[in-house]
């Protein structure tokens, strides 16, 4: 088949959006078929298949630029449209496929009324803005024929097929090197920003002197953060993709605070490395990551958090084994089954998938 993913959010931005795309279009070639990605165009060297849309500089949110437009007429003839996010990109995907009466998958990967408050100086302005958008996302999904989820809630008003983003478990896995032998390091990685809280891990390095933090990222926070840093604080840039099963295997407990992830795909990787999270009991958290994996503590309470830091150092568990039922293997069998089966109806689709993904599960156990 040829596929076309139609996405805001791609290279140079790292991202999870931006390695999810990465990891299927590759899985997906794999078996075959031919994946186009349409995206917006920047400091980036487009490859095969790697389509790019003229766009601008986003004095709202920096890292991410705005599209502007792109004749349908110059993208090529697709079985398929995928689309990865409601923005400008989006938009011209589930335009493409109407105009070529194709059908459409969209995959629910974030939250973005959680960013206006961070992008938007005035708070009430933000509310508003959030208040409005969700409704108007609602009915830019009703128009897709399926819409997928990493989780079974996404807060939005649709019917959707939980199909988790997947890890390559092959790729994710404990090392031989380690980066810190003699230190006790509670690590994160991912992006900067408001809806992360990595300053609650800030919080969390002061009250345990005794430990290193290492934060990996980049994002709009990154200057206040540094700013405010203890000494035990080590805030490096986004480390290469290569480096990650290391950095994974080497820290001792992975640590986040998110509110507002739709898997938490970093947490899910350091679990397949075999390090254990400590995470807020906050979705998808209170889903993925359990005593089998880690621990889950109670959103902005310190005592919470330092104390499930301390229950993942001391106590051994086997993370990867907790997590394997995530494997982009079991992703792409579901995906695929989507693609050949997407021009039956929403309900048809999203009941043979569930099913499909509850019975490999029980299997899988």
């Amino acid at each position: 088949m040829k596929i076309g993913y139609f996405t805001d959010s791609y290279f140079p931005e790292i991202d999870g959006v931006t390695y999810t795309i990465k990891l299927w279009r590759e899985e997906l070639e794999q078996k075959g078929h031919e994946v186009y990605v349409i995206y917006p165009d920047g400091n980036y060297e487009p490859g095969p298949r790697e389509i790019p849309v003229k766009s601008l500089p986003n004095p709202f949110y920096a890292g991410y630029r705005i599209p502007l437009t792109r004749r349908p007429s110059t993208l090529p003839d697709l079985d398929v449209v995928h689309c990865h996010g409601p923005a400008p990109i989006g938009l011209l995907g589930r335009y493409y496929a109407w105009k070529h009466d194709l059908p459409t998958i969209y995959t629910h990967h974030t939250p973005l009324e959680e960013y206006f408050h961070q992008s938007v100086k005035f708070e009430s302005i933000a509310t508003a803005l959030s208040k409005g958008y969700v409704p108007a996302e609602n009915a830019f999904l009703r128009s897709f024929d399926v819409v997928t989820a990493s989780t079974e809630r996404i807060e939005r008003s649709v019917e959707h097929v939980q199909l988790p983003v997947g890890i390559d478990m092959d790729f994710f896995q404990p090392t031989e090197d380690d980066w810190y032998p003699d230190r006790t390091v509670i690590g994160y990685s991912g992006r900067l920003s408001m809806e992360k809280n990595v300053s609650e891990i800030l919080r969390a390095a002061e009250e345990c002197p005794e430990y290193d933090f290492v934060v990996v990222g980049e994002g709009p926070y990154r200057d206040c953060l540094e700013r405010n840093a203890p000494d035990n604080v080590e805030i490096r840039e986004f480390l290469p993709r290569e480096e990650l099963p290391t950095f994974y295997s080497s820290i001792d407990a992975f640590l986040t605070a998110s509110t507002a992830d739709t898997l938490g795909l970093s947490t899910l990787e350091a679990n397949a490395c075999g390090t254990p999270v400590a995470a807020a009991d906050v979705p998808p958290f209170d889903r993925t990551i359990d005593s089998d994996n880690g621990e889950r503590f109670e959103y902005g309470d310190l005592e919470s958090m330092v104390d499930a830091i301390e229950t993942c150092l001391a106590t051994d568990r086997e993370t990867r084994a907790a997590v394997e039922r995530y494997s982009v293997s079991y992703t792409m069998d579901h995906l695929e089954q989507l693609y050949h089966n997407v021009p039956l109806s929403r309900e048809e689709v999203s009941a043979e998938a569930d099913n499909s993904w509850r019975f490999s599960e029980e299997e899988r156990s």
